[in-house]
C-alpha cells in the first residue's frame, strides 16, 4: 500500500511540474509562433498595400477585388512625366500690350511597368491574397469604398484577416489573449489589417517591430 502511495505521489508531482512547465514555456512558444506568423501575413498586406496605392495612381480609385488587383500588377503602367516652366508674350486687350504669361508643361517621357517598378522578377503579387499557413486557404477579406470627409469624397480600402485564422492551431486562451491585447507593441483587437474603410489611411495595425523584419 505505501508503495502503491508514494507511485500515485510521483505521477501527482509529475504531472504537476508539467503543468507548471507549461504554464511558464506556453506563452513563450505562443509568441514566438505568433510573431513568425505575423510577420507573414504582415508582408503580403504591404504588398497588397503598395499594388493599391499604384492602381490608384492610375486609376484614381482603390481596386474592388483581388482578381482587377492582380491583372492590373501584371498590365498596368505608370505614366512618366516631367515638368517645366514656360513662358510667352500674349497681347492684353485691356492693356493693349503684350504681356508675359507664365505657364506650366506637363511633358510625358514614357512608360513604365507596374509589375516590374513594385516586384522586379518576383510573382509573389500573383498569391498575395492568400494568407500565409491558412489550414483552409483562406483569403485575406478585402473591399474597397468612396467615403465623404469634410465634404470631400475620397476613394479609401481595407484587406484583414482574423487573428484565429493566422493562430488556429494555439491554445485557445493565449488566443483571447491575444484578442485583447492593447498596446504600442502589439496587433491590436482581433484582426491584422491594412487600410480603413471608415478613415482615409493605408496605414497597418501592426507595431513597427514587424515593418523592421520585413527589411533584415
Amino acid at each position: 500500500m505505501k508503495t502503491i502511495i508514494q507511485i500515485v505521489l510521483w505521477i501527482a508531482c509529475i504531472g504537476l511540474g508539467y503543468l507548471i512547465y507549461k504554464s511558464v514555456t506556453g506563452p513563450i512558444e505562443f509568441n514566438k509562433v505568433k510573431v513568425e506568423r505575423f510577420a507573414k501575413v504582415v508582408s503580403n498586406l504591404k504588398d497588397i498595400r503598395n499594388s493599391q496605392e499604384a492602381y490608384k495612381t492610375v486609376n484614381g480609385k482603390y481596386a474592388k477585388d483581388f482578381n482587377s488587383l492582380v491583372t492590373f500588377v501584371d498590365t498596368g503602367r505608370y505614366v512618366i512625366t516631367q515638368q517645366r516652366d514656360s513662358s510667352y508674350m500674349e497681347f492684353d486687350k485691356i492693356y493693349q500690350i503684350d504681356l508675359l504669361k507664365e505657364v506650366k508643361i506637363i511633358d510625358t517621357l514614357g512608360f513604365v511597368s507596374v509589375k516590374d517598378s513594385l516586384f522586379k522578377a518576383d510573382d509573389r503579387y500573383k498569391s498575395m491574397m492568400n494568407v500565409p499557413g491558412a489550414p483552409g486557404g483562406e483569403k485575406f477579406e478585402m473591399k474597397a469604398d468612396i467615403i465623404e470627409k469634410s465634404g470631400y469624397k475620397a476613394p479609401v480600402f481595407e484587406a484583414k484577416v482574423e487573428k484565429s485564422v493566422i493562430l488556429y492551431d494555439q491554445p485557445k486562451d493565449l488566443l483571447s489573449k491575444e484578442n485583447a491585447e492593447i498596446g504600442v507593441d502589439e496587433v491590436n483587437g482581433n484582426v491584422i489589417k491594412v487600410g480603413s474603410l471608415e478613415e482615409v489611411s493605408t496605414s497597418g495595425n501592426w507595431p513597427p517591430i514587424y515593418d523592421k523584419k520585413g527589411e533584415q
